[in-house]
């Protein structure tokens, strides 16, 4: 018998912090992942008419007829995990992130499945926020009407492995309810500059690092189109291994450059990356060198290179973006490009 096509709406479902929770208590995380596997999990996808395709570590992977079953068992999940794990201690908890895509899949004689419907669910899952779930464009579009919930829209998204822009949406569940929605976007493309990692082990290069991170953030304040987070937001991160993407949720930001600096006698090189915080993309990254002889001159000329090549990223990212939103209003096209002039000139 050989593999067969078909359409099916894809629920891939993952442990936040996994490792962490292992760490902390390895048999009683397992414990607890197991009963939920049995009481909570199993159940609620058999009873919305899904199978569970396998297991996979602190995840699984699971296959819905409908995409309506799907997205209904996912809310189902999300709520009882939440009402199970509202007396333990916030760092203790278990909490799900799910992804759900519509697509097409191929299926083995073995029951799994393969394919881009697969591996879009899996990456929609890698970027929801704890306790919350992620649908695909093509999910959303056939759930109109048909559930008691809301939808945020994360736009065209660069997930990882996946050629094309994927349209996303946050679905607004009871369980997502109680926790504090992050700051809106700006309507202007919003950036946060993090504090550079000073690489060299040398606690004096520390006020090198944090004077560059203030004249960037400087620089990038005086381009009128920008929105840029305040030193004093950006700062708390310093000393902090943080997920980008939740730095972008927290602060309300598109764009995320964080760098670093390392110093080798007189010489120093710096390297720094611009990340599109809802994909979790590249947008930019280059490395500069230089001599610490006049050190106020190598300052200088890094700001000026760093918000010199980050405002071109950023248009053209934007750009970008705006091309792949589709519009019902032909004249639009040309009034976006009347202005795109007007902003050059």
């Amino acid at each position: 018998m050989t593999a067969q096509r078909r359409l099916a709406a894809i629920l891939a479902c993952d442990v936040v912090g996994y490792s962490r929770l292992m760490e902390r208590d390895e048999r009683g995380t397992l414990e607890r992942l197991k009963t939920y596997r049995k009481d909570l999990l199993e159940p609620l996808v058999s009873e919305h008419q899904g199978r569970i395709v396998k297991l996979t570590g602190d995840g699984m992977l699971c296959e819905f007829a409908s995409v309506v079953n799907a997205v209904t068992s996912a809310m189902a999940i999300q709520q009882a995990l939440a009402e199970h794990e509202a007396e333990t201690p916030e760092e203790e908890r278990i909490r799900f992130r799910i992804g759900v895509n519509l697509g097409d899949v191929v299926c083995e004689e073995d029951g799994d499945i393969y394919g881009d419907g697969v591996n879009i669910a899996a990456r929609l899952e890698n970027i929801a926020d704890p306790g919350a779930v992620v649908v695909s464009g093509t999910a959303y579009d056939h759930l109109q009407g048909k559930l008691d919930c809301g939808f945020t829209p994360l736009g065209e998204l660069r997930l990882k492995n996946i050629e094309r822009p994927v349209r996303a949406y946050r679905v607004e569940t009871d369980a997502t309810a109680s926790v504090a929605a992050p700051p809106p976007l700006p309507a202007k493309p919003s950036i946060a500059v993090l504090p550079f990692t000073n690489m060299s082990g040398d606690p004096d290069q520390e006020y090198f690092a944090d004077g560059l991170v203030e004249d960037i953030i400087t620089g990038l304040s005086r381009v009128n189109s920008f929105f840029v987070i305040a030193r004093n937001s950006s700062f708390t991160y310093k000393g902090r291994a943080v997920d980008l993407r939740q730095v972008g949720r927290e602060l309300g930001v598109r764009y995320v450059l964080e760098g670093s600096i390392r110093r080798a006698g007189s010489r120093v090189r710096i390297s720094g990356q611009l990340v599109d915080a809802i994909s979790g993309h590249h947008v930019w990254t280059d490395r500069f060198e230089g001599d610490v002889s006049d050190i106020f001159d190598l300052q200088d000329k890094v700001t000026e290179s760093v918000v010199g090549a980050v405002e071109p990223s950023i248009r053209l990212e934007e750009i970008k973006q705006a091309r792949m939103k589709p519009t019902d209003y032909i004249g639009a096209y040309d009034l976006y490009l009347r202005a795109l002039r007007a902003s050059i000139a």
